[in-house]
């Protein structure tokens, strides 16, 4: 491993403080969600991507990482800060006029780490497969990864590409499911029910794997897992429990977090939560 399990924590409970202060800075944002993944991003990014902080839109010879939800764009872009693809500083930029850090990741900005716009959700899936293919035909045996929020499953352009990849032997491809059970609304299962999602995927042709996407240890494990099952001629689906909110009692499992910004008494009470670990922006 790149990183002790204790490493990769300390890094997490940093990226979760970033993520309160920016939404809290601008009094906008999506703090829930991006807490739930704060694991996910630190495991991905620190210990199981091969990718280069010296950013080229193609990346080749290098694993791609999509994000479908994009309104979780805290906790990337604190993770991209911490991993090196920029300076910390920019921050404290978070979604304010002329920044790179918009609410919604976007290429226009330039910014260093991000390959597509992704505020519409249920389009992430359909461009990860593409870039796999692409990766196929160039000789590539490099891995494609996504990540979608539970709730955008709801979102037909989803299914069209689940049935695309299988077909196709797109089996470089690991996406993972945030499955928070919460959306803008309320609990996915009063707002429109997810039922057996691995079920569905199965069915589909992909292969599914569980992890728990709040325990550093399964989630690691299960992302290094994931690779090893590629390259077998089907894509690979990480079914991610998480909690929304999770590092901030009382922000868990609520859809109330889901794009609410807290007050100063709020940022307060959840920051001595998080330990800082690698120095506050």
């Amino acid at each position: 491993m790149k990183h002790t399990i204790k490493e990769l924590e300390d890094i997490a409970s940093q990226i979760r403080r970033d993520i309160v202060r920016m939404v809290h800075g601008c009094q906008s944002g999506h703090p829930g969600a991006s807490l739930g993944c704060a694991d996910f991003f630190t495991a991905l990014y620190f210990e199981v991507l091969n990718h280069k902080t010296d950013f080229t839109m193609e990346g080749a010879g290098e694993d791609l990482f999509f994000l479908s939800n994009g309104h979780i764009s805290p906790v990337w872009y604190s993770t991209l800060a911490h991993a090196g693809y920029f300076d910390k500083s920019e921050l404290a930029t978070f979604r304010k006029l002329d920044s790179r850090l918009q609410g919604h990741p976007t290429t226009h900005e330039h910014l260093p780490g991000i390959r597509i716009a992704s505020g519409s959700l249920g389009q992430g899936l359909s461009v990860a497969i593409g870039a796999a293919l692409a990766k196929k035909l160039n000789g590539d045996k490099s891995h494609i990864f996504a990540l979608l929020g539970d709730g955008e499953l709801q979102e037909g352009q989803n299914w069209e590409a689940a049935m695309f990849a299988p077909f196709n032997k797109v089996d470089h491809l690991i996406a993972s499911i945030d499955y928070n059970g919460q959306q803008i609304d309320g609990p996915t299962s009063k707002v429109l029910a997810l039922d057996s999602l691995q079920a569905k995927f199965e069915a589909f042709g992909w292969h599914v794997i569980n992890t728990d996407g709040n325990d550093m240890q399964a989630i690691v494990e299960g992302l290094h897992y994931a690779k090893t099952l590629t390259g077998k001629g089907k894509p690979i689906l990480n079914l991610m429990s998480t909690q929304m909110g999770a590092g901030v009692d009382y922000m868990m499992g609520t859809h109330k977090w889901h794009g609410t910004a807290p007050n100063d008494e709020q940022l307060a009470a959840a920051l001595a939560q998080l330990p800082e670990t690698l120095g506050d922006y």
